[in-house]
């Protein structure tokens, strides 16, 4: 119980940063939908996507590497100096490529008028790839306050420059308040850019960064030794082509959405409003993922920490079993609040239209994350072969089924493609790691929670109707019925004193 009460503690630490502070950050979707249209925001979606695939193609599966190669502390500074050296290397050059040819990048990905904002994309992800690093090292170290206050603060500064930049200096060009200010204003302010400066103030923000990790990189030097690196890249290379590959599975729709869809496939909606409205209705499904990736940062080193330990096996099962349920409820509450979340973050009407989407999006990183725990086996026996087979198995189902169902039903389809895909990816690590590393996961409990949350989420669409203002008491009712049903079947597992305190003892 101490290990899972430390695992907890992390996750609840890096959960500050990624949960807590992405949602203040989606105060900013607040301000975009209310400002621009969808199809003013059509190229932010699709290249932030870029910039996700980017960040796994600049680090290379080092990061593991990383935590598995470094893990004596004796050998920790000559693989971190390796391994920064050559994420350095890779993020200036591609960066630099991207830069120095933006006008023949632009006319590719369909935007010739975002010439600036693939620079300033450009600029970002190399950024977003060299302090993976040194973030990286900061977890194994334990040093989750640093991380934590560096994550936020990047945070708080990207939503103080958004609302300077879309807020405050259009309202001072257009005379409304400040009027003394409007010549410093026009000196750097081009009310032409418009949503562009979500992406400068973005680049703003990240170079922050490199204040918070100053001792990370004083200490730092550029080297490159091939006889440590060779196997570090043995090693990292089939959990290179894991991460490529699930990237893709993440990003594909929005990559691609605008191939696939149907010119006039909404009534009145051009290509470009679809890919804003899909990109926004995301959004709201990240909630999830923010959860996941919370886990994540913690869990990584925790289960390397804990390779060696014959009680592994029932500790992993004990940490899937929570992250199950924890993860369901999450899934069953945003479901039966989704509207109430639309009212709030989606300002303008038109965005709503893609909520349908969401419920789907949510089951498929529901079910990723139940692969990442599961994916530990193939970390730990070192046979990550088997994680680059499974997720490009999951990749080739999603892009199949964006190819078949999109023309078909829109991007309803790339739902459904990622639930399917994240499904197939779980099913099979499971099968294999059965094989290789039995762990006694709780199979029962966990479909339980799955199914039963689907029922919930069934009977809320179809039987209690949104808008009325007695809806959102039978919402509320419903998602609390399915928190008791999960606090009563796990009240064993609770320690003892708390357990006694609750009058179960």
């Amino acid at each position: 119980m101490s290990s899972l009460k430390k695992l907890a503690s992390d996750t609840v630490m890096y959960g500050v940063s990624t949960m807590l502070g992405r949602m203040l950050n989606y105060l900013l979707v607040i301000l975009h939908t209310k400002l621009f249209l969808p199809e003013q925001l059509a190229s932010q979606v699709q290249l932030y996507s870029y910039a996700g695939l980017s960040l796994v193609i600049y680090t290379f599966g080092m990061e593991s590497a990383y935590f598995w190669f470094a893990r004596k502390e004796g050998d920790r500074q000559q693989y971190y100096n390796l391994v920064l050296s050559a994420v350095i290397t890779v993020s200036v050059f591609f960066s630099g490529s991207i830069f120095l040819f933006a006008e023949q990048v632009a006319n590719i990905i369909h935007y010739p008028e975002e010439v600036t904002l693939v620079r300033w994309m450009a600029v970002i992800m190399a950024i977003d790839g060299i302090v993976s690093i040194p973030f990286a090292r900061l977890r194994l170290e334990k040093k989750a306050k640093k991380f934590v206050s560096a994550r936020v603060f990047n945070i708080l500064m990207n939503i103080a420059l958004n609302f300077f930049f879309l807020v405050v200096c259009r309202d001072i060009y257009n005379d409304k308040y400040l009027s003394i200010l409007k010549p410093a204003i026009d000196l750097f302010y081009d009310p032409n850019v418009a949503a562009g400066y979500i992406v400068l103030a973005n680049l703003v923000a990240n170079l922050t960064f490199f204040a918070f990790l100053y001792r990370e990189f004083t200490d730092f030097k550029f080297v490159f030794n091939l006889t440590l690196f060779k196997p570090m890249w043995v090693y990292a290379f089939p959990l290179f082509i894991m991460n490529l590959a699930g990237i893709t599975n993440l990003l594909f729709d929005r990559t691609f959405l605008q191939y696939l869809l149907q010119p006039n496939f909404y009534p009145n909606r051009t290509t470009k409003d679809a890919i804003g409205i899909y990109g926004q209705c995301f959004k709201l499904s990240i909630f999830m993922n923010l959860a996941i990736q919370a886990f994540k940062y913690a869990a990584e080193p925790f289960f390397y920490s804990k390779a060696e330990d014959k009680n592994a096996p029932a500790l992993f099962a004990d940490v899937m079993k929570w992250f199950i349920a924890i993860c369901a409820t999450m899934w069953v509450g945003i479901c039966l609040n989704l509207h109430l979340l639309a009212e709030l973050f989606l300002r303008k009407k038109i965005y709503h239209e893609g909520l349908s989407v969401v419920p789907w999006l949510l089951l498929g990183f529901l079910f990723l994350g139940i692969y990442y725990n599961l994916a530990t086996w193939f970390k730990l026996s070192n046979k990550t072969q088997y994680g680059t087979y499974i997720t490009l198995t999951g990749t080739a189902i999603t892009v199949i089924l964006n190819l078949v169902l999109v023309p078909k039903i829109g991007y309803l389809g790339c739902g459904f493609a990622f639930a399917t895909s994240g499904l197939v990816m779980m099913v099979l690590c499971y099968y294999y790691g059965q094989k290789y590393y039995p762990v006694p996961y709780q199979i029962n409990s966990a479909l339980a929670y799955i199914i039963g949350g689907g029922v919930f989420i069934l009977v809320d669409a179809y039987l209690i109707p949104s808008g009325s203002r007695a809806s959102f008491a039978y919402h509320m009712l419903l998602f609390l019925a399915f928190c008791v049903i999960v606090f009563f079947s796990e009240r064993k597992a609770l320690p003892l004193r708390f357990q006694r305190k609750l009058g179960f003892k």
